[in-house]
């Protein structure tokens, strides 16, 4: 498997299927680095899926890695580098076993508890998406899970990427807490200069080894 980015840009809901997407991802990813750009829209179908991950890749730069949000079919169909998937879905282990070796990528689970991180890792996880951290928009009226979440999962073993509310103001003190990495979508897509913003995460996380 390709190395797991530390950035992860999780477009808002509706973005995937309006038109010129995979230019607007451009700016966003050409920061020099791999970034992992997740096909997240559960409602769009394969037909609609497949040629979007195709011209994304084609027109974005060499680092991108394109994970399919949900979508199993879709990364063995487009060969995603990763697939997100919640701990209602078929679990990373029966899903691994299903694919080999026509696919094998990075398997993910989104969590957001110390006990679903534990039942993610049991279910063969390779990294968790945790979050929320910091109160978001995103999801109104959720109770933050804070940093100290941060610091209990990645003591687990597995990489953290943390997501929710993340900025570069405060995406210092989630990777001192021990995350691997940061996922956004407002401090990304909503940044007056996307690029500047990615780089900015970046800057945060060592090059991966």
């Amino acid at each position: 498997m390709m190395t797991l980015p530390r950035l992860h840009a999780l477009p808002a809901a509706g973005m995937l299927d309006r038109p010129g997407f995979p230019e607007q991802c451009r700016p966003l990813l050409a920061t020099g680095r791999p970034v992992a750009l997740h096909l997240r829209d559960r409602s769009l179908s394969l037909a609609v899926l497949v040629p979007l991950a195709q011209e994304t890749g084609r027109l974005t730069p060499s680092g991108v890695r394109l994970f399919a949000h949900g979508r199993a079919d879709l990364a063995v169909v487009a060969g995603t580098a990763g697939l997100q998937l919640r701990l209602t879905d078929l679990s990373p282990g029966a899903l691994r076993d299903s694919f080999r070796p026509l696919w094998n990528g990075w398997i993910g689970v989104s969590v957001h508890s110390l006990a679903e991180a534990r039942q993610a890792l049991q279910e063969g996880a390779d990294y968790l998406l945790l979050g929320n951290i910091f109160e978001t928009p995103t999801h109104p009226g959720r109770p933050a899970g804070g940093v100290g979440l941060v610091r209990d999962a990645s003591r687990l073993g597995l990489p953290v990427i943390a997501i929710g509310g993340i900025t570069p103001d405060n995406a210092g003190a989630v990777r001192d807490a021990g995350a691997y990495g940061v996922a956004a979508i407002r401090a990304l897509w909503q940044a007056p200069d996307p690029a500047a913003a990615a780089a900015a995460l970046l800057a945060l996380f060592p090059e991966a080894a």
